[in-house]
C-alpha cells in the first residue's frame, strides 16, 4: 500500500528574487520563450517523497486543501531561459487535452482559504517562464479579494499559499487569456469557503474552482443550497486524494466533481496516455464512490449508487506525473505539485474555453450529453471495492468519471 506523509510546509524563508526577476521581465516587455517541458522526463516519485500541503481535518465542516508536493525534485528560483522547470507545463496540457486558444474576457475564480501574499508575483514568474501574457492587477487580468469582496485579506498560510499557486498556475496553463479572480476565505470552514464561492459568483465569475474537501456529514445538503446552487455557473471541485471514498463538496449535485489521472507521453496517435491515479491497495489517489447523503442528479445514469456518484470527469493529478508550479511564500520556488487540486482548476479552465454557460443551465450535466468528446480512461484503480466505483473500464467509472478533455465540446451546453 502506498502511504503519503501528512505534514505542513516548514517555515522556510521567502526570498524576493523571483518577484524582482518577474517584474523586470514584465517591465522590459521581454517575456521569455517557453522552454521545453521537463515533465516527460521526470521519474516517478516514491510515496515517501510526496507530502500534503495542508493537514487533513477530522472535524465536520472543516476543509483541507488537496495539493501534494514532491519533495524529491531540485528547486530553483525565478525565471530561467536555460533550465526548464520539472513537471508538466502549459504546452503539455494543451497538447494532451487538445485545447484551443481562447477564453479572452472569461473570468475563472479560484476559491481557497487563508492568504497567499506572493500570489501575484509568483503568478508573474510562472507566466513569464512559459511566455504567457502578463496577468496583473494593473492590466485588469488578475484580482485578489477577501470573502467580502474587499482587501482585508485573511492570515497568510504557507500550505494554502502553495494550493493557491497551483490553482492560478493551472488556470494560466489551460486558458492563458482568461482573467483570474482569487477569493480568499477567512478560514477553512465550509461556511467561510462557501461565502467565498458566493462572492466569486457575485463578482461575475462564470467558472469557480474549489480544490479542497472534507468528510461528508448530514449538513451538506443545506450547504448545497446556500453555496453551490448557481445556475449558469460551472463550479468544479476536487474529488479527493485519499483513494476510494467520497468527500464534500465534490459530492454536491450542483458541482462538477473532478477525479484524477496519471498522464504520460507515449507513441500513440494522441501522443499521451492516462490511467487512474491510485492503486488497488488504496490509500492514495483520486477520490470516488457513492455519497451517503446527496441525491443522484437526473443526468447521472450509473446503477451502482442510489445517490450521487463521484466523479464526473477528470484530469492529471498524480504527483508522479505532476505539474510545474511556482511558489515562493515560505517555499522554494519551482516545485512539482499534484493531487486533484490540480485537476479541478484545469477543468474550470476548460469550461472557460468552451464558452459562457446559458443563464439557467446546469454545467455539471454538460459532459454527460457529450461523452464521445472525452478521452475514456480504461485502466487503473484507486482501491479494491470490486466494481467500477474504484476501477476504470470502458465508459463511466468512479475515479475518472466520463474521462478527460479532448477539446472543449464536452463542456458546452
Amino acid at each position: 500500500m502506498h502511504h503519503i506523509r501528512t505534514s505542513r510546509f516548514g517555515q522556510r524563508s521567502a526570498g524576493t528574487a523571483s518577484a524582482l526577476l518577474s517584474l523586470l521581465a514584465l517591465v522590459t516587455g521581454g517575456l521569455l520563450a517557453a522552454a521545453p517541458s521537463a515533465g516527460a522526463q521526470q521519474a516517478a516519485a516514491p510515496a515517501s517523497d510526496v507530502k500534503q500541503l495542508c493537514a487533513t481535518q477530522a472535524k465536520p465542516g472543516v476543509m483541507h486543501c488537496l495539493a501534494l508536493e514532491r519533495t524529491d525534485v531540485k528547486h530553483h528560483r525565478g525565471v530561467t531561459a536555460d533550465a526548464a522547470p520539472s513537471g508538466l507545463g502549459p504546452a503539455d496540457l494543451q497538447k494532451a487535452y487538445n485545447l484551443p486558444s481562447g477564453g479572452a474576457g472569461a473570468t475563472v475564480a479560484i476559491v481557497d482559504a487563508q492568504d497567499d501574499p506572493s500570489a501575484e508575483s509568483d503568478l508573474a514568474t510562472y507566466r513569464s517562464q512559459y511566455g504567457l501574457p502578463a496577468c496583473t492587477t494593473a492590466n485588469g487580468c488578475f484580482k485578489k479579494a477577501d470573502q467580502n469582496g474587499g482587501t482585508n485579506y485573511p492570515t497568510a498560510d504557507s500550505g494554502w499559499a502553495g494550493e493557491i499557486s497551483l490553482d492560478v498556475d493551472m488556470v494560466s496553463a489551460v486558458c492563458p487569456q482568461c482573467h483570474i479572480l482569487l477569493v480568499e476565505a477567512n478560514s477553512a470552514n465550509m461556511d467561510d469557503l462557501g461565502t467565498a464561492v458566493n462572492r466569486a459568483v457575485t463578482m461575475g465569475a462564470k467558472y469557480v474552482s474549489n480544490s479542497y474537501g472534507g468528510s461528508e456529514d448530514a449538513s451538506d445538503t443545506a450547504a448545497d443550497g446556500k453555496y453551490f446552487n448557481h445556475p449558469g455557473v460551472a463550479i468544479t471541485v476536487s474529488s479527493g486524494d485519499s483513494g476510494y471514498g467520497v468527500e464534500y463538496p465534490a459530492a454536491s449535485p450542483y458541482v462538477t466533481a473532478v477525479g484524477g489521472t496519471s498522464l504520460k507521453q507515449d507513441s500513440s496517435t494522441r501522443g499521451w496516455s492516462e490511467s487512474v491515479w491510485g492503486s488497488n491497495g488504496g490509500g492514495d489517489g483520486a477520490g470516488s464512490g457513492c455519497s451517503a447523503y446527496e441525491a443522484k442528479p437526473s443526468w447521472q445514469k450509473d446503477t451502482g449508487c442510489a445517490k450521487r456518484t463521484v466523479a464526473d470527469v477528470s484530469a492529471v493529478a498524480d504527483p508522479a506525473t505532476g505539474l510545474a508550479v511556482y511558489d515562493s511564500y515560505q517555499a522554494s520556488g519551482w516545485n512539482v505539485y499534484g493531487g486533484t487540486s490540480a485537476s479541478s482548476p484545469i477543468i474550470a479552465g476548460v469550461y472557460a474555453l468552451a464558452g459562457t454557460p446559458s443563464a439557467n443551465s446546469t454545467p455539471s450535466s454538460f459532459p454527460y450529453a457529450h461523452t464521445s468528446a472525452l478521452n475514456d480512461v480504461t485502466s487503473g484503480a484507486n482501491g479494491s471495492c470490486g466494481s467500477y466505483l474504484c476501477t476504470a473500464g470502458s465508459g463511466y467509472d468512479g475515479p475518472t468519471g466520463l474521462g478527460t478533455p479532448n477539446g472543449t465540446a464536452a463542456f458546452t451546453g
